[in-house]
């Protein structure tokens, strides 16, 4: 059972980038899946989820309508769209799940906003 992150980098203020976690192991669509990021010294915060199927999805306020969290169940991979990024937005960025009430992380992904 995995998690894998990918995507990360160096951008520029208002610039955008895609996080891809792909996942092995498990029946990827029978799970919710969610987005987190941690800064060094801060604690990890939620970032954006979604349901199994795709249908529903929330966010933390300080990214909607700029983020958006996907999901191809046939591809076994989870997707997060950053636009308009801010340098606030620096952190580690992690897939998470849980299956069979065991929480499951990749290892993250880095990603720096500044010019």
């Amino acid at each position: 059972v995995q998690l894998v992150e990918s995507g990360g980098g160096l951008v520029q203020p208002g610039g955008s980038l895609r996080l891809s976690c792909a996942a092995s192991g498990f029946t990827f669509s029978d799970y919710a899946m969610s987005w987190y990021r941690q800064v060094p010294g801060k604690a990890r915060e939620f970032v954006s989820d979604i349901t199994g199927g795709g249908a529903r999805t929330s966010y933390r306020d300080s990214v909607k309508g700029r983020f958006t969290i996907s999901r191809d169940n046939a591809k076994n991979t989870l997707y997060l769209q950053m636009n308009s990024l801010k340098p606030e937005d620096t952190a580690v960025y992690y897939c998470k799940t849980i299956v069979r009430y065991r929480e499951l992380w990749g290892q993250g992904t880095l990603v720096t906003v500044s010019s």
